[in-house]
């Protein structure tokens, strides 16, 4: 009999995620009440909890389930927290983000993944999350807590880090962010705010798609 929606999830988790070092028991539970089926088109339900991206159609992807995992263990969100999330996609690291506890301000600048992932993140009840259409490039000043962000995800390549998001981030927060060039190495990298500027290291070599914009 083939597996259950569930049973394929245990097993990501498992062995995509705890397996490779990522056992923080919050992270494994999010992971594991997240339905990522439903973050997927029809036609990518079945490889829904393969470790790859998968598309979600307009040329954007939904990243493999352990880079997904691994850039929330970086960012270090708490409950409570005030994340801005850029990139959002389907709306899955979204709600991974609020099953941790946070309110989530995601941005995407394409209409109708915004429109998807607004739909799927209410009917699941992941009423924390705002999903606005609009370039990532900028941020979302004026929706930033007093004293900026507690985190920022991004899930898109600049070939450089905006300065603008490093100017949204409250001190002692992060960025997680991949920079590179369009479709070749890029790093995944770190930046934390401190009271006197801020700090980067570079996590892993990835391969996301380009973070597009207006300007």
């Amino acid at each position: 009999m083939p597996a259950t929606d569930e049973e394929r999830r245990e097993r990501m988790v498992e062995t995509q995620i705890a397996q490779r070092g990522l056992t923080d028991p919050a992270l494994l539970a999010a992971f594991r009440a997240v339905p990522r089926h439903l973050f997927v088109p029809p036609a990518e339900r079945a490889a829904a909890y393969d470790d790859r991206p998968l598309s979600i159609g307009y040329g954007q992807t939904i990243s493999q389930p352990y880079i997904v995992a691994l850039m929330t263990h970086h960012l270090a969100p708490k409950p409570g927290d005030v994340i801005l999330e850029i990139g959002a996609g389907s709306g899955y690291q979204s709600a991974i983000l609020a099953e941790l506890g946070c309110r989530v301000i995601a941005l995407e600048i394409l209409q109708p993944l915004v429109d998807g992932a607004r739909a799927t993140l209410s009917a699941l009840g992941y009423h924390d999350v705002a999903v606005h259409c609009r370039d990532g490039h900028h941020g979302a000043p004026e929706l930033a807590p007093p004293g900026g962000f507690d985190g920022i995800l991004v899930a898109a390549a600049p070939a450089a880090i905006p300065s603008a998001l490093r100017d949204q981030l409250a001190v002692g927060a992060r960025l997680v962010i991949p920079v590179g060039p369009v479709f070749d190495a890029q790093d995944l990298v770190v930046v934390e705010r401190h009271a006197t500027g801020t700090s980067e290291r570079s996590v892993l070599a990835v391969r996301f798609v380009p973070l597009v914009g207006h300007d």
